[in-house]
């Protein structure tokens, strides 16, 4: 018997690994070869096409379709109709499936809802995407990222919360984190009492 549960609705295909504890909700699809990790929340209408990897913890919302190349580490929460792809230039008529190009959203990410994450790219860990917002290049580690083409208009802490102010030397206010900014990156200094 399987330790993850799979609403009546919804399907999981042979082939496809389902880590213990996961839950996927009404009308899903997980195609073979989708490898999925534990303690996962699939909800209403998700798909999970072969050649894709899901970590530990990941909480998918409703509406989100996860294309082959895609990989979310541990932890992240993609938002209701939040959009990947896979293909730069895609054409009914031509085949492209040779062309996918990889995307990496890395561990502790969020990606509000609505927001698209155009292929051949990698989210750093801890980032934020706003709703609504359209990715189209690399994003740094812990950066909140909103607009169209989205840009970084600030800093995320772990727990997150934005980082106040400016300047190299940044606190979380809300678990005492802190952080140094150097150039267009964030460097953890201290995690805080809240990720220790």
């Amino acid at each position: 018997m399987a330790d993850y549960f799979v609403h009546e609705s919804s399907y999981v295909d042979e082939g496809a690994t389902v880590g213990s504890g996961t839950r996927i909700w009404h009308f899903c699809h997980v195609m073979p070869g989708a490898v999925i990790g534990q303690r996962c929340n699939l909800g209403q209408n998700v798909v999970v096409m072969p050649g894709t990897r899901l970590g530990d913890n990941v909480k998918v919302q409703n509406n989100v379709s996860i294309y082959e190349g895609v990989t979310l580490e541990d932890d992240v929460f993609c938002g209701p109709s939040c959009v990947f792809t896979n293909v730069s230039n895609p054409r009914s008529h031509v085949s492209r499936k040779h062309e996918y190009r990889p995307t990496l959203v890395r561990r502790g990410s969020s990606i509000g809802a609505n927001a698209t994450i155009v292929c051949g790219i990698t989210l750093g860990e801890h980032c934020l995407i706003g709703a609504g917002a359209v990715v189209t290049s690399d994003v740094p580690d812990f950066a909140l990222m909103v607009g169209v083409p989205a840009r970084r208009v600030g800093w995320m802490c772990r727990c997150g919360e934005r980082l106040p102010g400016k300047g190299t030397d940044l606190a979380c206010p809300a678990c005492g984190a802190t952080y140094r900014e150097v150039g267009n990156q964030l460097q953890a200094i201290d995690p805080g009492p809240a990720t220790r």
